[in-house]
């Protein structure tokens, strides 16, 4: 693995350097996790906005057929 160097604010490396040791991490591993962290979180906006841009219509006939498929496992 090749490393680099970042330049970031001792502020921003104590900090960092803090939650690292808080969650028995690497800086490395941490600012991994604060990369995929990052990514999942983009995803989860753009669910909210699809969910939100969901028309009642079709937002009605998802509830309906979830209602089905749960009232079919009961069974």
């Amino acid at each position: 693995m090749r490393l680099t160097t970042i330049k970031v604010s001792h502020e921003v490396r104590d900090l960092l350097t803090r939650q690292a040791i808080a969650e028995g991490r690497t800086m490395s591993e941490h600012l991994a996790y604060l990369a995929s962290l990052a990514d999942k979180l983009r995803r989860i906006e753009r669910l909210r906005a699809e969910i939100d841009a969901t028309s009642a219509h079709d937002l009605a006939s998802y509830r309906e057929e979830t209602e089905w498929w749960e009232s079919a496992q009961d069974s």
